[in-house]
């Protein structure tokens, strides 16, 4: 069990995962963890239902303690970094925003302890997959404690290149939002040729869980599983065929792309800025 204290800037959902993640899996006491935000009804809600300490104020919740992790959208981050005040030399800042680099972290908080990731929606329930990297400054000490953390959200990735985190933002952080956009289209098309919504669901569900697992224990690239489906002439050809027509690798890769692109530039954004036709994001 970690004996450190932890901060949590920004309640967002992450952070409740990564909370709910220490405490599930007896990694931090209740105690031990505090969770700041501006708005007073979340952080009670935090409180209330893990029982840990919360507050309004980030420089106070910041002062003191052995690991801070940033959980803030990325628009907020410069304000953010401005309020936090009190940071021990020796703590650990840990990341979870999107486009921030170590870089503008350290320069913003006059600090060098500093680890970078990247977690994913999954790690909602413990399934998730967070690829990190960490300062030169960091001990050996502060790498394994940010290893624990992490490791509460699922499996994690540490990579030395700082460069694979935009990448990770958008292939694994991203991810999931394309898996759902084709469990939703392929739900549509069941219920567009005239299944019940219940039963196109049930059967996009167990397919999508059942392929997962059949590549994973088969060990074999994609494309072979692909082809033992595939017979000539059949159904998954015609299938294929239009999927291809249609440009659905492209249209893939240039997604991951855009999302790799994006996720640049909230590194450079100055807050509160978002270009035009861009929603913001969430952290």
């Amino acid at each position: 069990m970690l004996k450190q204290k932890i901060t949590f800037i920004g309640p967002g959902v992450m952070a409740e995962a990564m909370i709910a993640g220490l405490l599930r899996k007896k990694l931090a006491k209740p105690g031990d963890i505090t969770a700041s935000g501006p708005r007073q009804e979340r952080i009670a809600e935090l409180e209330k239902k893990h029982g840990i300490k919360t507050t309004t104020d980030n420089s106070a919740a910041a002062s003191g303690v052995d690991v801070i992790v940033l959980s803030v959208k990325p628009q907020r981050l410069t304000e953010v970094m401005k309020e936090l005040k009190g940071v021990r030399a020796d703590a650990l800042v840990l990341s979870i925003i999107a486009g921030a680099s170590i870089k503008k972290l350290g320069a913003g908080l006059k600090h060098k302890a500093i680890v970078r990731s990247m977690p994913n929606t999954p790690g909602q329930i413990g399934e998730g997959i967070t690829v990190w990297t960490a300062s030169k400054e960091t001990t050996s000490e502060q790498r394994e404690m940010a290893c624990t953390i992490l490791g509460a959200l699922g499996e994690e990735v540490f990579v030395e290149d700082e460069g694979y985190l935009d990448m990770a933002t958008a292939l694994s952080g991203t991810g999931p939002a394309y898996v759902f956009l084709f469990t939703e289209a392929l739900i549509d098309a069941g219920v567009h040729m005239g299944l019940p919504r219940r039963i196109a669901e049930q059967l996009v569900l167990q397919t999508i869980k059942g392929s997962t697992a059949f590549y994973e224990q088969a060990g074999r690239h994609p494309a072979t599983l692909r082809n033992q489906v595939t017979s000539p002439g059949g159904t998954s050809a015609e299938a294929l065929y239009y999927l291809e027509k249609a440009g659905f690798r492209t249209a893939i890769s240039r997604a991951v792309w855009a999302a790799y692109q994006r996720s640049l530039e909230l590194g450079k954004e100055k807050p509160g800025h978002v270009p035009e036709g861009k929603p913001q994001e969430e952290a």
